[in-house]
């Protein structure tokens, strides 16, 4: 994990105008001007055809930000955006590791996920993330209810279904993806609440795949919908379906992964109720797909809150906690995509989430998400020549922490 700052030999001193810690404002996209604030931006070096990396600084009143920056341009056609992931839902691995098993050329972590289980001791832990997740065009999953995630507070209007991704049309964006499926029964349909999640909304229903993995479903049944340490139900049902035939049925959720062409579907309280109907034997079909407020198919979608639209910071944005982060955004027209770390090495100063979307604006980006950071922090490349992984950055914890998913950057004539 060594720094490679020293490595380029040209060093740009661009003055910031940065409103962050006077209480300016961005004006047209423009921000205001504040005294003792310098951004001195590395050259870029290439990575790979259509991808460069690039080293920062940022001194600010607290001290000196160390940042990564990977710089995407989607109008290559040998480069391609997509999801990492550990192959399941509820695993987690190294960004690194992640990247070499993918032959990615570059990365950073990705979506806020379920890392701990205090509030119900004895409840294993999923490493499920947060938001919505697709894959080469595949959904692995739908999004957590608000008050079930992990992560900083959401702005206001901000949701888990809240998420940046790629179209098949190469632009990326910020969009919202809703689940919309039903469980279709004897008795008439009945309403897919959620898909391969560690938190299901109260009363729901949610179907497992083989996407889910082997990790427990208990974890589903816990919380509500705006508490996220409300005990766990007492009224649950977990049904498997196999070739479209109810074949176990069991009150309590369990583990351990699913068979293709089999659905697990795990229901709380009213939930509960109806999956406890059925019997073995019957026929039951299941349905979903995310719903878009974009236009056209997306390729690629990764769970993250929106900080910054229009070149401006959203509103209710986190001025106070300062923290090692990691964002990704795009340019006009979505043509290019920056994604960023900052360096967690001692010494190193943090940013509030809300210098962090004045940042990424600085950097190119008219719209932009906040990813998970903190320990989870993480920037990698791939060096064209030894095919070796290198993390770019000091993580903040001594050492990569195991994600859940990161935004992998590919090219074709890199493998």
């Amino acid at each position: 994990m060594r720094q490679r700052f020293g490595r380029v030999r040209a060093v740009l001193t661009v003055l910031v105008a940065w409103g962050v810690l006077a209480g300016g404002a961005l004006a047209g996209g423009a921000p205001a001007t504040a005294a003792g604030e310098t951004l001195r931006r590395a050259a870029a070096v290439p990575v790979a055809p259509g991808v460069t990396y690039g080293e920062f600084r940022l001194t600010v009143p607290r001290g000196t930000v160390l940042g990564h920056l990977l710089t995407v341009d989607l109008t290559d056609p040998r480069v391609t955006v997509d999801l990492l992931h550990p192959g399941v839902v509820g695993a987690r691995a190294p960004v690194s590791r992640l990247a070499a098993a993918q032959g990615a050329v570059g990365a950073v972590n990705g979506d806020f996920f379920h890392i701990v289980e205090v509030q119900h001791p004895g409840v294993e832990v999923t490493g499920a993330p947060d938001g919505p997740e697709i894959a080469a065009g595949r959904v692995l999953k739908s999004a957590v209810p608000d008050g079930q995630r992990f992560g900083p507070a959401l702005p206001p209007g901000a949701s888990t279904e809240d998420i940046i991704g790629v179209g098949y049309d190469r632009r990326a964006r910020l969009d919202r993806l809703t689940l919309r499926g039903a469980v279709l029964t004897a008795r008439g349909p009945l309403p897919l609440r959620g898909l391969n999640l560690f938190a299901l909304p109260v009363n729901g229903i949610g179907a497992y795949t083989e996407r889910w993995g082997p990790a427990s479903r208990v974890r589903a049944t816990c919380g509500t919908d705006t508490d996220r340490a409300a005990p766990c139900s007492t009224e649950t049902a977990e049904v498997t379906v196999r070739h479209g035939r109810v074949t176990a049925l069991a009150q309590r959720p369990g583990g351990g992964g699913v068979a293709a062409g089999s659905v697990v579907l795990v229901g709380r309280e009213e939930g509960a109720r109806q999956l406890r109907r059925l019997r073995p034997g019957d026929p039951v079909g299941v349905g979903h797909r995310l719903v878009s407020r974009g236009a056209g198919p997306l390729r690629f979608a990764i769970g993250g809150f929106p900080v910054l639209r229009d070149a401006r910071p959203v509103d209710g944005l986190d001025t106070d906690a300062v923290a090692v982060r990691t964002a990704a955004g795009f340019g006009p027209g979505g043509r290019v995509l920056y994604l960023l770390s900052l360096d967690g090495a001692v010494g190193q100063a943090g940013l509030t989430v809300r210098e962090l979307a004045l940042l990424m604006g600085e950097l190119g980006a008219r719209e932009a998400v906040d990813l998970d950071g903190g320990g989870s922090a993480t920037l990698v490349t791939r060096d064209p020549d030894s095919r070796q992984v290198t993390v770019r950055n000091h993580p903040s914890g001594g050492a990569e922490r195991p994600v859940a998913n990161g935004i992998g950057v590919f090219s074709s004539r890199s493998s």
